[in-house]
């Protein structure tokens, strides 16, 4: 029977594939605040819904001696503060997937006060230092564009992926859309790139890394929630993620 793609068994293959190559793993606040001089993959996770999966993927990177980053929505769905715990105790590093300009409306002045809010509510768990805007598809919103306006360093943050990575020498991996890199059903997950390196599905990544096609410094994007073990969750999800990038292609074009 064909393997499937977006399990919590192939997501564990993938990290040690990596890991045979030579490569090590970090957190975003690590990878930001040194040079780099080996292989290196910043593994970030975009917690949008569905956080139990969260913890379970913080799970097998522990068993793996893996460090990565989290981070997670404000919503009622998603905050949950045993389970910011259960990830912190794992050694991972937890912080705040910003949407305040979506759920203010776009209303910069109340946007600012929610981002202060929320920042302390995640600093009372762990000593957040970096932020990751939430891409909010079906919203008008660029939560990005908070930052017109203010400054997230005068807050204690030092870095935002979108911001502060050069994607020239970091080659941006994401699942958006429960298929890597597809451009065509990203409303605002993607970034100016220096690779053009497709990739077709999970197993075609790991083919890409036993073949050396890979540059040495990547950053991989999941969202937890598209990855479960083999059943009804995992077909589920195939079934939603598929209508939903109907919905998001026709965004995409509309915005071209």
């Amino acid at each position: 029977m064909k393997e499937k793609d977006y399990t919590l068994d192939t997501y564990e293959k993938l990290l040690m594939a990596f890991e045979r190559k030579g490569y090590t793993f970090q957190a975003f606040e690590d990878f930001v605040s040194k040079e780099h001089s080996g292989k290196a993959v910043i593994l970030r996770h975009d917690v949008d819904r569905i956080p139990i999966n969260a913890l379970k993927m913080a799970q097998i990177e522990h068993k793996l001696g893996i460090r990565a980053s989290y981070f997670f929505r404000v919503v009622p769905q998603v905050w949950n503060t045993a389970i910011l715990e259960g990830v912190v105790h794992l050694n991972h590093e937890v912080a705040y997937h910003y949407e305040d300009l979506t759920l203010t409306r776009g209303d910069y002045e109340q946007a600012i006060t929610h981002f202060e809010t929320q920042l302390a509510r995640f600093r009372a768990y762990y000593p957040s230092k970096t932020i990751c805007m939430h891409g909010s598809p079906m919203g008008r919103w660029d939560n990005r564009k908070l930052w017109e306006r203010y400054d997230y360093r005068d807050y204690g943050i030092v870095a935002e992926p979108y911001f502060d990575l050069d994607y020239s020498k970091v080659f941006y991996i994401t699942d958006t859309g429960r298929a890597w890199n597809n451009s065509s059903i990203s409303v605002r997950d993607k970034v100016d790139s220096g690779f053009d390196i497709p990739v077709r599905s999970t197993f075609h990544l790991m083919e890409l890394l036993a073949k050396d096609q890979l540059p040495d410094h990547i950053m991989i994007n999941t969202h937890p929630h598209r990855w479960f073990d083999p059943g009804l969750f995992w077909y589920r999800e195939l079934l939603l993620q598929n209508v939903k990038n109907v919905v998001k292609s026709v965004l995409v074009k509309a915005t071209r």
